[in-house]
């Protein structure tokens, strides 16, 4: 239902130039990596907050800010960054009130089921080695979750020499950032 309205503003951003004020090059400016929650508060308010701008820094999101594996997506588009992109400096930053804590999976896996996702298909899934509940499940306390992927990332044997990793939280109403572990001391 949005596509026609996108596309529509798409058409005049385009040919009003509006997109002069946003160009840059693809090497952050501040040569900073941060992973962040795709959650709608933290869209302005996470930039505006950490003082940057379009340019500044490679900004990776996904669901409660989460490095699930060595080996994720996540890790590899911040290695990406770091490595070809030439930033120094990698940030994990959670957020209070986050909808990852204490989630459950099974709330999901139902309503994959009454879209149409059959039990056969889940448990094909779990035959292969996937275990959909635990691959969606969140975290009991954010401060731990920005730990975990920060120790993750830390103790990864292709992490750049050097690369300080910092683990934070951002209040999503006030957008005060809470430093959970320092890159530089550890």
């Amino acid at each position: 239902m949005y596509l026609d309205e996108i596309l529509e503003h798409n058409r005049t951003f385009v040919e009003e130039k509006q997109y002069l004020e946003y160009q840059t090059d693809k090497f952050p400016n501040k040569k900073l990596a941060i992973l962040s929650c795709m959650d709608t508060r933290l869209v302005e308010l996470l930039p505006r907050a950490l003082n940057i701008k379009n340019g500044d820094v490679k900004m990776v999101k996904n669901a409660g800010a989460i490095v699930t594996h060595p080996f994720d997506s996540v890790v590899r588009s911040l290695f990406v960054a770091a490595y070809e992109l030439k930033a120094d400096e990698i940030m994990v930053i959670g957020h209070h009130g986050c909808g990852m804590k204490n989630f459950d999976g099974e709330s999901t896996i139902s309503k994959m089921k009454d879209q149409g996702v059959s039990d056969e298909t889940l448990k094909a899934l779990d035959f292969a080695g996937v275990n959909v509940n635990s691959w969606l499940q969140g975290f009991e306390s954010v401060q731990e979750s920005v730990k975990n992927s920060v120790e993750i990332l830390r103790n990864h044997p292709l992490l750049p020499k050097n690369t300080p990793v910092h683990g934070l939280v951002i209040d999503p109403e006030t957008g005060k950032l809470d430093l959970v572990t320092k890159g530089y001391q550890e």
